[in-house]
């Protein structure tokens, strides 16, 4: 973090596709040449881990913490790489550009995978790069296509549901599985070998062009999960294997209830003891996808909000220690950089800076949240800034700068906002005055969402947090990364001296 640099926020999803959502295919190269010809030098993405319909296609409601997305899978880029031929992806669905269609998506592309799947058992020429694959991933890999075909088997019920013996898992009902769900394994197996071979291939195309990708960590796990379901002990659980407490946040200034994400909460102490071996190998997994990683929600690893479960709020919760310092220094001795951005957003206690201090972890400031009250003293202000740090002019749970101007901001805030900068500026220009106060603030690193950069409104937003639907669609046309607009951001980069170290990196 001791060089000045910047870059996009724009996930998979919204790639420019034909198949219904972004994928590793030829939008998400020529993003990169975007990314490339526009000066920048990061690319952040969501998490890239399975989405479920039943949790509103949320990146942070993933069913595995180390599975890959299969629809983000280009099927293009398996014709190219012979394990697809062009009449396998038969008529494609005629799918919206606009936003992604994911149970349309999910069934068309699920049916063309599994064509794929069945071919590849004939298939010699990739078959020793497979195996690799499955070997080196053993260890997440096989529960993974266990827990999916136990969960078609029982009917989708949550896991602590099924019969003993495969809640448990007991060796002969695992044995069981194994053979007589063989074929949908192997399936399981090489749809994930498909998705990590492109996105290694996606990630060296970056690299090569002085590009790092970003990824992002959400600190929990889906209760109904594999991860759970392997580790039990690793959470607190009761006898029957059901959360003998959950996840949230305390009441405060924007909810009164607080929020209960319904999350089961670490057993720390036997992480601990096992010197937080689960942690160790999800971290050595996300650096093997990413450059560097956010971890949402950091405050949760210096201490958690635990609420009893069955509570219908999150007010009957409390704070819980969390052996903070062994933890990372267990971390750091793995990982000496330890390229951890933290998610350090809303109520923060002094401890948890003192512990991103004691690390060097830099944090965000969100300049959207600048002009709500008294910027004189608002953190994230840009004359509050540290160097250490990494501004956003938004993320992917705000509105749009030109949406908050437009349908939040209040009068006052606009008139905090005109104070600050000197002048008046109107919904078609302050964008722009954003994304200028982001690359000239002393935070080494700008990261603005593509939302921004094309001046889009509301209806471009990602998410909106609290609301199960809707949410996750938003997708880029496919014409709107302009050679004027890559100009453009080019020129404030270089203007910010945040251009140098890009083309260090990109060897010019």
């Amino acid at each position: 973090m001791d060089t000045r640099g910047s870059g996009i926020l724009l996930h998979i999803t919204s790639l420019p596709s034909r198949f219904g959502i972004g994928d590793m295919g030829p939008g998400a190269y020529a993003f990169a040449d975007f990314l490339q010809s526009s000066g920048q030098g990061f690319w952040q993405v969501l998490p890239v881990n399975p989405t479920q319909m039943i949790h509103g296609n949320s990146p942070y409601s993933a069913i595995s913490a180390f599975a890959g997305n299969t629809i983000l899978i280009s099927l293009e880029q398996m014709v190219s790489d012979g394990l697809l031929a062009e009449e396998d992806m038969g008529d494609v669905p005629d799918f919206p550009n606009d936003q992604v269609d994911y149970a349309g998506v999910t069934t068309y592309k699920q049916r063309v995978l599994e064509t794929a799947a069945r071919k590849f058992r004939s298939n010699t020429a990739r078959r020793p790069d497979y195996d690799r694959f499955v070997s080196s991933s053993a260890h997440w890999l096989d529960d993974y296509a266990r827990f999916l075909v136990l969960k078609g088997k029982f009917e989708n019920a949550v896991w602590s549901d099924w019969p003993s013996e495969y809640r448990d898992r007991q060796p002969e009902a695992m044995r069981r599985t194994d053979k007589d769900f063989a074929d949908s394994i192997e399936s399981i197996r090489f749809q994930q070998f498909v998705f990590y071979s492109q996105w290694t291939t996606l990630r060296e195309y970056c690299n090569s062009h002085g590009i790092r990708i970003i990824g992002d960590i959400p600190i929990y796990v889906n209760y109904d999960s594999p991860d759970v379901w392997t580790h039990p002990a690793r959470f607190k659980l009761n006898e029957s294997r059901k959360p003998v407490s959950v996840a949230g946040v305390p009441p405060d200034y924007f909810s009164e209830t607080g929020q209960l994400w319904g999350n089961p909460v670490y057993n720390w102490k036997v992480m601990q003891e096992n010197r937080y071996s689960w942690w160790v190998d999800r971290l050595a997994h996300n650096l093997f996808l990413f450059d560097l990683v956010r971890i949402d929600h950091f405050r949760g690893l210096v201490a958690f909000w635990e609420v009893p479960s069955g509570e219908k709020t999150a007010k009957n919760g409390k704070w819980m220690p969390v052996p903070t310092a062994d933890f990372l220094d267990t971390l750091q001795s793995k990982f000496p950089e330890l390229p951890v951005i933290a998610e350090d957003l809303g109520e923060i206690t002094p401890d948890v800076y003192e512990i991103m201090d004691r690390y060097g972890f830099p944090g965000m400031k969100v300049l959207l949240f600048a002009f709500g009250d008294d910027p004189w003293k608002n953190p994230y202000a840009p004359h509050n800034h540290v160097p250490n740090s990494v501004v956003y002019t938004g993320t992917h749970d705000n509105n749009t700068v030109r949406g908050w101007f437009e349908t939040e901001a209040t009068k006052e805030d606009k008139g905090r906002l005109f104070n600050y900068i000197g002048r008046t500026v109107t919904a078609e220009n302050v964008v722009w005055v954003y994304i200028d106060m982001a690359v000239r603030s002393v935070a080494n690193w700008a990261i603005i969402p593509i939302q921004d950069i094309l001046n889009l409104g509301a209806d471009a937003r990602m998410n909106r947090p609290s609301t199960a639907e809707g949410n996750w669609g938003w997708r880029l046309s496919p014409d709107a990364l302009t050679r004027d607009v890559a100009d453009r951001l080019r020129g404030i980069t270089e203007e910010t001296g945040r251009l140098a170290a890009v083309e260090q990196m990109q060897g010019r």
